[in-house]
């Protein structure tokens, strides 16, 4: 078997984005009646609003999972309908999971007597991450036809049409009276840009640095027009700015996704070097392993320890105190070992709930490499080798040999030794 590793080391790099701009952008505050309320950094320090450029790495998720749907259904031989159910699966099971446990903890903390503000509080944060699964879904399901799409038109013709919705919603979300809705159109169209670019990788029209030098020198060349416009700086929502290029996804956010997938795949060389470390090639593994289940519980996880630890009444400094500058950041990064291990022993503990990957083998893929049936998975012919000649490896043909079978005794017994 045999993968992609520079996509499992970008899906990697995306949940740890994902998880670490969350822990570090998401204060809960405690008030006065031991509740909590949420609160941002970003508010207080608007400097640190560059470095969500780099925490914010939803485009490379969708990016890995448009490779791994165009890889899985390259090689599928039954119904679509039933690829369909299999890889929905993967999503809706862990999802499953985690509305059935967070459900018991809600109603055991409303008996044990929380404050509304923290129900309401660990309610939200915990369903937040819920809403990747509509447009996931959703491009999943249309991964035939967009496959399709990509080998007859092109990459750019399928992704312009996208980018112009995008660029539509935008416009509406900015003219339009506060108060009125804009269809969630541009949620699906935006996203789909970084899962076409999967699509695209996985079919080989991405193989070359020079189309990847092009998408991060295109996309940077984006980002920085969006920003001389007026496109707020931060990849992610603050509480109390107008607008945000998040909620829903704006074209900076299509531009950084653009740019983060060129630069990943420019840096293939550096990946591969890298997961030939052990610990580097465990750690990946691990993520791309439970990285549904990672995503889904990091919010709940970083809810659960903040209202456990602050039972006490007491604010501890990086968890419950306001972030209103630097020493809550540097307090908060020294909560971040602490929040990994639980977020782990979670994760352990709830993959019954999912797909649990095959233990390692003799055939199955180490290091860097998934040890699961995945989408990037490529099954390999047959081969082995003579080891008794003492020259160049050859490949040898082996036959099956019955005794009770002599034309095939004929057979063997005629094949060069």
């Amino acid at each position: 078997m045999s993968r992609d590793r520079t996509v499992d080391a970008l899906r990697a790099y995306a949940i740890g984005g994902v998880v670490l701009g969350h822990w570090l952008v998401t204060g809960l505050v405690l008030t006065g009646d031991g509740g909590l309320r949420q609160a941002s950094p970003l508010t207080a320090l608007p400097a640190l609003a560059p470095v969500t450029w780099v925490l914010q790495t939803l485009g490379l998720f969708f990016f890995a999972a448009g490779f791994g749907s165009a890889r899985s259904l390259a090689r599928h031989r039954g119904t679509s309908a039933g690829w369909l159910a299999r890889r929905s699966r993967r999503l809706l099971l862990p999802t499953v999971a985690l509305l059935g446990t967070g459900a018991a903890v809600l109603l055991a903390a409303t008996v044990a007597g929380a404050s509304d503000d923290t129900l309401a509080v660990g309610l939200h944060l915990a369903a937040s991450p819920l809403w990747f699964l509509a447009p996931l879904l959703l491009l999943v399901a249309l991964s035939g036809p967009l496959r399709a799409a990509v080998r007859r038109w092109g990459l750019t013709r399928c992704a312009l049409p996208a980018v112009a919705v995008v660029a539509a919603s935008d416009l509406a979300v900015r003219l339009l009276p506060d108060g009125v809705a804009v269809p969630p159109v541009g949620v699906l169209a935006a996203w789909s840009v970084p899962y076409l670019l999967g699509v695209a990788y996985a079919d080989g029209r991405l193989a070359g640095r020079r189309a990847a030098g092009l998408l991060a020198g295109g996309g940077a060349v984006a980002l920085a027009v969006l920003v001389a416009v007026g496109y707020p700086i931060s990849a992610v929502g603050v509480p109390g700015a107008g607008v945000s290029n998040l909620n829903p996804p704006s074209l900076l956010a299509v531009a950084l996704a653009v740019t983060q997938v060129g630069l990943g795949l420019l840096a293939r060389t550096g990946w591969e070097r890298l997961l030939d470390r052990p610990l580097a090639g465990r750690v990946v593994t691990a993520v791309n392993s439970d990285a549904v289940r990672i995503y889904l519980w990091h919010q709940p996880v970083l809810v659960a320890v903040t209202a456990l630890t602050a039972r006490g009444g007491l604010a501890l400094p990086g968890l419950q105190t306001t972030p209103d500058g630097p020493g809550w950041v540097l307090a908060r990064f020294c909560w971040l070992p602490l929040l990994a291990t639980v977020l782990v022993t979670v994760v352990r503990g709830g993959r019954g709930s999912g797909s649990t990957p095959r233990p390692a083998g003799p055939g199955r893929p180490r290091g860097g490499a998934l040890a699961d049936r995945s989408a990037e998975c490529v099954p390999r012919a047959a081969q082995v080798y003579d080891h008794r000649r003492s020259d160049r490896a050859d490949l040898q043909e082996v036959i099956a040999v019955r005794d009770s079978d002599p034309p095939s005794r004929g057979r063997a017994d005629g094949q060069p030794r």
